[in-house]
């Protein structure tokens, strides 16, 4: 049987969401190959580019490798290059480097910056539709800010720390944002007064964030001018130079810094595709998302234009849940088709936009009746992001994120501000970890050779705080003696200390019962702890797997007090080890070396090799 081919052209939200689908569909059907072309190695995460060009995280924030999307879809083939002609009528795609045969198509491309042909806006501006974009618009902050360091013309050193964006849309409000978030950073670094610095968001149409209500437009724009930004609306752009720009009304403002965002078009390389256009260069699809006039070819995505009945006939917005579902429903139809099934009607499902300004505050518009604003916006965006990456089976890039997003970023800039960031010195924890560690290895060496009067595990005098093996009638009165101390720390101070518990709960006291039903499982179980008693101590003397050896010491301490056998005096033990769960390993300790190597290779045995372009892998 002739396979079948189906390639997916562009790896944005639109492009990953059909992959998936049809992968995960397909999955048992070894005569179906799926193709994923995009010019890049990487999914570039798109709501994110305002971060990584204010530089609220670093640039690999937002780069999804897609080896490591699509490392468990062994029936998908990732090539890295860039397509130039699409010939429907023979069903072949021609690239860079090689041709494709298909049977069938999805063209999810995306879109690109839409300029409406404003003079000076291509030469000038800075766009950020790319992960390029974002970090061509870093560079240039940062090296304007620093050349105005060294200014002395006070009105050019003024256009140097003056910012614009052009356009009140979600991308712009988010850069502004972070921009104006950026600033204290900024100035510290190059000896600069924040109050040196000005940034303007201007608008066309009477209002900003134009696909929320009223409710979360005024809450934005009164926080954005709280903290310094200058709104302008009704008034766009119509001239850019160098260090100016002019606005519709004839007002001019000196910059050398122009952010455009005012617009959004379907990628330019669709339109020698031979498929109908509507406005800005969309590619018109029916309900199913074929393409229209165009056999076995499908859209999605910001190439879309398909007017929703239910939404009074509007276009597909060009966000991202209409990427993804336009997304879906292109596979959804392919696999129709292919099994000869009904087709699917697309249905745009909108449950809400969440827009951040700057780390900490952000607007949120739910479900058509829910407003959020502040943390609670920002945690409901970030929640949103993990479960994108949820959705498309990625627990690597959730944990990337998590990382990114609130443990390694500078200043603060994330809603818990500082409290959770890995830049503080470990170091200061280092006399920490060797006392704790020591504490437990002086622990399972009293036990194990019967030092400081405790009993030795190799002697015969031992017995169990268990209350249930007591009973004579349970014929365990060996075992009695058998583990006294297994889940017990023997250390206190001062007047006569308190137990946490007086006895076991029943339903732990069960567990026991079921754990150790004789004297010879009781004696395993009390060397066996005592070896892990010295094995903690010991891991964080050195400072190896601390993370792990602190999270053990959480779970045995619990374990401890359930007994009935631990002193509210040692309870310091638990705040300890969470203290010590913020890499002290890593101070002085092994866990410096061995973390990061343990990580490259169980990356590259789970993996394998993570390169910059990707071959094409799969034999027709």
């Amino acid at each position: 049987m002739a396979k079948t081919n189906i390639v997916v052209i562009g790896a944005g939200f639109a492009g990953v969401s059909a992959t998936k689908k049809l992968s995960k569909h397909f999955k048992k059907n070894k005569d179906v190959l799926i193709t994923l072309i995009d010019r890049h190695s990487y999914q570039t995460y798109m709501t994110e580019l305002h971060e990584v060009a204010a530089g609220r995280v670093e640039p690999d924030a937002i780069q999804f490798d897609l080896q490591r999307l699509f490392n468990r879809n062994k029936n998908v083939d990732i090539v890295t290059d860039e397509v130039t002609n699409l010939d429907k009528e023979n069903k072949v795609v021609t690239t860079v480097k090689s041709t494709f045969k298909y049977d069938y198509i999805v063209l999810a491309m995306g879109g690109e910056p839409n300029t409406f042909n404003i003079p000076g806006v291509a030469e000038h501006g800075l766009t950020l539709w790319s992960w390029e974009d974002a970090n061509t618009l870093r560079r240039h902050i940062k090296d304007t800010v620093e050349d105005a360091a060294n200014e002395h013309d006070v009105e050019k050193r003024k256009a140097m720390l003056t910012m614009v964006v052009s356009g009140a849309g979600f991308t712009g409000v988010e850069m502004i944002g972070d921009l104006m978030e950026w600033k204290d950073r900024l100035a510290i670094d190059n000896k600069l007064d924040p109050d040196e610095f000005s940034f303007y968001l201007v608008e066309a149409a009477p209002i900003i964030l134009g696909v929320v209500t009223e409710i979360e437009q005024k809450k934005a724009e009164a926080y954005l001018k709280k903290n310094g930004v200058k709104i302008i609306k009704s008034n766009g752009v119509s001239n850019v130079e160098t260090d100016k720009i002019t606005l519709t009304d004839g007002t001019v403002i000196p910059t050398h810094t122009l952010i455009w965002t005012a617009g959004v078009k379907a990628n330019s390389d669709v339109e020698d595709f031979g498929i109908e256009q509507a406005r800005a260069g969309r590619l018109v699809a029916n309900k199913y998302m074929e393409a229209q006039g165009a056999k076995d070819v499908y859209l999605a995505g910001d190439v879309v234009y398909y007017e929703e009945p239910d939404n009074n006939n509007q276009p597909v917005p060009q966000i991202v849940q209409s990427a993804e579902q336009t997304g879906h429903t292109a596979a959804a139809n392919i696999i129709a088709s292919y099994e000869g099934s009904e087709k699917v009607a697309h249905k745009g499902n909108y449950q809400g936009f969440m827009i951040s300004i700057g780390s900490k505050y952000g607007v949120a518009y739910l479900m058509d009746k829910i407003h959020l604003s502040g943390f609670m916006a920002m945690a409901v965006k970030h929640l949103i992001n993990l479960y994108y990456l949820f959705s498309i089976g990625s627990l690597f890039y959730m944990v990337k994120y998590i990382h990114h997003e609130f443990f390694h970023n500078r200043d603060g800039r994330n809603i818990f501000r500082k409290h959770l960031s890995r830049y503080g010195n470990v170091l200061w924890s280092f006399p920490m970890r060797l006392f704790f560690g020591s504490m437990w290895l002086i622990e399972g060496l009293k036990k194990m050779f019967g030092i400081l009067g405790a009993a030795s595990w190799f002697g015969d005098e031992v017995a169990l705080p268990f209350s249930w093996l007591q009973d004579p009638t349970s014929g365990a009165t060996e075992a009695v003696e058998a583990v006294k101390g297994v889940f017990s720390l023997s250390y206190v101070y001062g007047e006569e200390p308190m137990m946490v518990l007086d006895k076991m709960p029943g339903w732990f006291e069960s567990i026991m019962e079921f754990m150790v039903p004789n004297v010879q499982v009781a004696l395993f179980m009390q060397k066996t702890m005592t070896l892990v008693e010295i094995a903690i101590g010991l891991a964080l003397i050195f400072g190896l797997f601390t993370w792990l050896a602190s999270a053990v010491t959480i779970g045995l301490v619990i374990t401890f007090c359930l007994s009935g056998m631990f002193y509210w005096a040692n309870m310091w033990f638990i705040p300890a080890a969470f203290s010590l769960m913020n890499g002290a390993g890593r101070a002085l300790g092994l866990d410096y070396y061995v973390i990061p190597w343990l990580s490259k290779k169980l990356g590259k045995w789970w993996y394998g090799d993570i390169k910059s372009i990707y071959e094409r892998g799969i034999e027709d």
